[in-house]
């Protein structure tokens, strides 16, 4: 059985759908099953459904009558198979990595659920999102205290910037509500948190969220109609607090909890030209693609690889590539004398290494000392950023080795040893 479950309900998505499935096909985690719910459409969305289906053998489909995607949503629940749920809408894709990263934190830290960054997409920009900077495990109480602060921001009331345990949600029948047309997303995190013991924040972007015309919170609503859904929306924040907090934290924060009533819900805008917006595609590590299958060729593309892992590093840590790429060279070697030295192994400019260095002692993360004979740089307590530079090394070999059984794996890395210890002879 597939440890995960990835589930999309397709309502006359044609114009984005493929895009959708591709993302989820191609992921770098294989272990997955892609439950397509079509939802009655009207459009080839079925056809398109259909057909990757017929491709690759980890997709199912269903087609039904028209319901609305709360009962799309469920019937998928109901259908899958994986220890783990992740959601994704249509119109929206995922990065490459994202169920890998998803996983791997849940399993790192026996969450029950995970929440991660996302990118929020207007036409041909993007910024990225998120709300918790901690990758400390939270606790439900913990949890409350940000989810407070900020009750309609989409970071913590959507569902398809979540991993979620499958046995949570059968064992308390956690689903979506069939008869609420509004904030239908942020009941069932509602639901499903007053069951989970520990929540992991990942600080990496794993979703390309494009927000589409017909949003049921907009100007042209009737606005008794959308005070009426948010009251009955209301009435689930509420419960989920006094749930949560003792009774005598719950009356002191009741103005607090009641501040849902009058806030919006919001992604926040990408405007273009703003700090932090970028144009779709920046985000992501460039590679000019080369079908010539050469020695040069392949070094290179195993060079992108690791520049997009380190890169995937760094947005993680709050750092920049240069700065990962730094304290991967010092960690590597115990200590660094020559600042030439770096140079020539990271490709890093002098001016790069300086500023790098100055950043990663701020955080306390490396030590530098300066001497008539030169430079002293050694690595000081870095777990978790030595945690993640480890986990690239096993990305890479993950990646190289992909659909290699045991026995090739290991022919190759002795391979690999004895075309290192050539090249190394032939440089001295």
């Amino acid at each position: 059985m597939p440890e995960v479950s990835v589930i999309v309900p397709v309502y006359n998505a044609e114009a984005a759908l493929q895009r959708c499935i591709d993302s989820i096909l191609n992921q770098e985690y294989k272990d997955l099953e892609l439950i397509l719910v079509n939802d009655g459409s009207r459009d080839s969305s079925g056809s398109i459904c259909d057909e990757a289906a017929r491709k690759d053998s980890r997709v199912r489909v269903i087609h039904k009558t028209n319901s609305g995607v709360s009962d799309t949503r469920n019937m998928g629940i109901d259908e899958a198979e994986g220890t783990f749920i992740q959601f994704l809408d249509a119109d929206d894709w995922i990065t490459s990595d994202s169920t890998k990263l998803l996983v791997r934190t849940a399993k790192e830290k026996n969450a029950d659920l995970v929440i991660g960054d996302f990118y929020r997409v207007v036409g041909d920009n993007l910024a990225t999102k998120g709300s918790i900077e901690t990758d400390e495990v939270l606790s439900l109480q913990e949890y409350a205290e940000y989810l407070k602060a900020s009750p309609a921001d989409y970071y913590y009331g959507v569902i398809w910037n979540k991993l979620y345990r499958r046995d949570i949600m059968n064992k308390y029948h956690v689903r979506m509500q069939k008869d609420v047309s509004f904030c239908e997303d942020f009941i069932f995190n509602l639901e499903y948190l007053l069951h989970c013991e520990r929540i992991a924040a990942l600080q990496v972007p794993v979703y390309y969220y494009v927000k589409t015309d017909g949003s049921l919170v907009s100007a042209s609503m009737n606005p008794k109609k959308i005070i009426d859904m948010k009251t009955s929306v209301y009435q689930y924040y509420d419960k989920f607090f006094r749930n949560v907090l003792d009774e005598e934290k719950y009356r002191n924060e009741r103005v607090k909890i009641a501040s849902f009533m009058v806030s919006a819900a919001t992604d926040e805008f990408v405007i273009p030209l703003a700090p932090g917006t970028k144009k779709v595609g920046e985000e992501k590590t460039a590679v000019v693609f080369n079908q010539e299958d050469t020695i040069i060729a392949q070094t290179y593309y195993l060079k992108k690889l690791f520049e997009k892992y380190l890169n995937t590093v760094a947005v993680k840590n709050d750092l920049e590539p240069a700065d990962v790429r730094l304290f991967g060279y010092v960690k590597a070697q115990k200590e660094v004398h020559s600042l030439r030295e770096i140079m020539d192994v990271t490709g890093l400019s002098e001016a790069a290494i300086i500023g790098s260095a100055q950043r990663l002692m701020m955080r306390g993360y490396i030590s530098l000392s300066i001497h008539k004979n030169g430079i002293r740089m050694s690595v000081k307590k870095a777990d978790s950023l030595e945690h993640d530079l480890d986990l690239v090394k096993e990305d890479l070999m993950e990646s190289c080795f992909s659909g290699f059984s045991e026995e090739e794996k290991k022919q190759a890395t002795g391979y690999l040893s004895r075309i290192g210890a050539n090249v190394k002879e032939r440089l001295k």
